[in-house]
């Protein structure tokens, strides 16, 4: 295979494209942005990759009602859920008991509160994974600014909140920066790639961050900058191949980018360009049918992986994974981000007629998507064998009311979420079920939970599986020193 080098950005242009960034900033943005910077030059001894690692975010994006899609099933707890729930509770007989093994004989899983519980009857791709130890729920994650009771949520809104609470973007940005309290200016996926990626990938070929699915704030870096791969291979420029033929126009380009200029703007242009040509036929080479032999792998995913938009996410990024090696991308460490929506069920979030169902309807068609498509993803990688390297993880916007509106919920905040990989600390939950008591102590006062695991402590467990050093992880997550702990355990 042809060893293609994608061209190395200069420092001229970095330097002038940063003074650029600052020209255009208000005193606060420009207040952000140095904060975040102050990450790549800090003192960090030069660390040694020799493994491979990967974290995928699979985002899901409208805010997940997280209260079906792992429910307690001991008699009290779901009983209080059947209650408060109405015409959203799913029966106890259609949930999918949590078990501490792959068989469907193998004793119900109980954690240490005494809660068992069941998976949406959709999910039973992730009743399995769970049963194998490839899989784990954790419980009550948000958006924190700090650790936050109801009675100091109540008390003062201003020191406790996170701003615009229950506002789509707003959520998703503070998910994707974990700092809800400053000016969004990096998400913490680009601050782990600009702090590793010059130690994890000295001869890499294509950005330590990769997106499926287009841009995201979770993965913006000072220094690296995220590379958009659509479903089928390299985005590449409108117009066809631009720099091979004989046509004029062809020419003319060519041409253009052979020219040298000493205007800083033109000359960042040409090699903003020149390196997203180079950098598609790499990638495009790398995934092609003919590298197969050069990666010592196949195409033929043992388990298929659906054909939704998800399904081809992920499959994308399992064939990148598979070109991660010498003679393909040269990568040791890589962040991957792919999302899918149409989680905001105001409405019509089960099927209502002719007779009402809850098993069945939008929200089912959703989780049984999710479902399935992170189980190929992990039969992929096990096939691949790299399953103790590749870590999955969702995220939202936020969890839904805990109350119906009758036909749907409401947008929520604390929400259950799952990692997924061989390197997950399996058969076990992470974190509490809040109490679901309406007005309870974990309540806002609307069936919105308050948090009680901040993103930070979240992110920073996987930011340390993934290499970063505990030096690095304030300048990642500046308000982790705020919480009781910064590692919740579930990696190995």
């Amino acid at each position: 295979m042809k060893d293609i080098q994608a061209p190395q950005i200069i420092n001229t242009r970095r330097r002038f494209l940063r003074n650029s960034a600052y020209a255009s900033l208000g005193a606060t943005a420009i207040g952000g942005t140095l904060r975040d910077l102050k990450l790549v030059s800090s003192a960090m001894a030069a660390q040694t990759f020799t493994d491979y690692k990967a974290l995928v975010c699979l985002f899901l994006a409208g805010g997940n009602d997280a209260n079906n899609w792992i429910v307690p099933t001991d008699n009290t707890t779901f009983d209080e859920y059947t209650a408060i729930r109405g015409n959203l509770a799913l029966p106890s007989t259609s949930l999918l008991p949590l078990r501490t093994g792959p068989g469907g004989s193998d004793p119900a899983f109980q954690d240490a509160d005494g809660h068992t519980y069941g998976f949406h009857p959709s999910c039973i791709e992730m009743q399995t994974l769970f049963g194998e130890g490839t899989l784990a729920p954790v419980f009550n994650i948000g958006t924190l600014v700090r650790p936050t009771t109801r009675a100091q949520y109540l008390a003062n809104a201003t020191f406790y909140r996170p701003p615009q609470i229950f506002s789509h973007s707003d959520q998703v940005t503070q998910w994707m920066t974990s700092i809800p309290d400053q000016p969004p200016i990096t998400g913490w996926g680009g601050r782990i790639a600009d702090i590793l990626n010059a130690d994890a990938n000295p001869a890499g070929k294509i950005s330590m961050s990769v997106s499926l699915n287009g841009n995201n704030t979770f993965e913006i870096g000072n220094l690296i900058s995220q590379y958009h791969v659509s479903t089928s291979g390299a985005v590449t420029l409108t117009g066809g191949a631009l720099m091979s033929g004989t046509g004029t126009r062809v020419k003319a380009m060519r041409d253009l980018m052979a020219t040298s200029s000493t205007n800083l703007q033109r000359s960042a242009y040409r090699d903003v360009l020149s390196n997203a040509i180079v950098t598609g036929d790499l990638l495009n080479t790398n995934i092609a049918p003919t590298a197969e032999a050069a990666q010592g792998g196949t195409w033929v995913w043992t388990t298929p992986f659906p054909t939704s938009t998800l399904g081809s996410q992920l499959k994308m990024i399992a064939r990148l994974i598979q070109a991660r090696g010498p003679g393909g991308f040269a990568m040791n460490r890589q962040i991957f981000f792919c999302s899918t929506g149409g989680f905001d069920t105001h409405t019509s979030q089960v099927t209502l007629t002719p007779n009402l169902n809850t098993t069945t309807g939008t929200h089912a068609n959703l989780l049984n998507d999710i479902s399935e498509c992170m189980f190929a993803f992990q039969r992929a990688m096990e096939q691949l064998g790299v399953s103790d390297s590749v870590t999955t993880f969702t995220a939202s916007d936020f969890s839904r009311t805990f109350p119906t509106n009758s036909q749907g919920s409401d947008h929520g905040w604390g929400s259950h979420h799952f990692v997924m990989g061989g390197a997950v600390k399996g058969h076990q939950t992470y974190g509490h079920l809040p109490n679901l008591a309406i007005n309870g102590p974990d309540d806002t006062g609307t069936g919105r939970w308050i948090p009680t695991l901040a993103v930070d402590q979240h992110s920073a467990t996987l930011a340390k599986w993934f290499g970063v050093p505990g030096s690095e992880m304030p300048s990642i997550f500046p308000n982790l020193s705020r919480f009781p702990t910064d590692d919740l355990g579930f990696m190995l």
